[in-house]
């Protein structure tokens, strides 16, 4: 395999782990309303028989800084919905009026702050271990094709620390993604 093809690869898995890093904190409470923090939620519908997302079931509007408002597309899926936010361990308790649900984002207590910290930090560890383990195909891949003698003793090299310098730079851009999500669940 080319050496290009292979550091292709893996720029493109490095930064797949990068973007789902990204989707994940859009998850994450912050204190403040927000959409991102319920539209992936996996919501079971009964009468469908499916399993969908919430942002595929309903609008979500945020009324105000400390509500969500989630209006379903179908009145009947509101109960499902209901009980797909309760089951998603948001610290949220949604109200319903039959049509809309009403969800108001408590304040985050310091003990709750703390626990998002760390389970952010947790996301970005499984993150840079999905980097480093793209990183670890890619020397393999350079590894064989220098026994195989597609590619030469200093073109192996060089291949290996162009993947070392796409690990760093990925790491790095983990670890600033986690610093401003870090400082945002901190504000008060």
């Amino acid at each position: 395999m080319p050496a290009s093809l292979v550091e292709k690869e893996c720029a493109a898995k490095m930064d797949k782990a990068v973007d789902f890093l990204k989707q994940e904190l859009r998850g994450i409470r912050t204190g403040r309303a927000h959409a991102g923090l319920v539209e992936h939620i996996k919501i079971e519908v009964a009468s469908y028989g499916t399993t969908n997302e919430l942002r595929e079931l309903a609008t979500i509007a945020s009324p105000d800084p400390s509500t969500l408002l989630v209006k379903p597309f179908d009145p009947t899926t509101a109960k499902d919905i209901e009980k797909g936010i309760q089951s998603a361990n948001l610290g949220i308790t949604p109200n319903s009026d039959g049509k809309v649900i009403r969800l108001p984002i408590p304040p985050l207590s310091g003990e709750r702050r703390e626990q998002l910290v760390l389970q952010v930090k947790k996301m970005a560890e499984d993150q840079k271990i999905a980097v480093r383990n793209a990183r670890r195909d890619a020397n393999k891949a350079a590894d064989s094709a220098e026994k195989e003698k597609s590619l030469s003793e200093d073109e192996s090299k060089d291949l290996k620390d162009k993947v070392q310098k796409l690990t760093k730079q990925h790491e790095d851009n983990i670890d600033s993604l986690i610093a401003d999500k870090t400082k945002e669940i901190q504000e008060v």
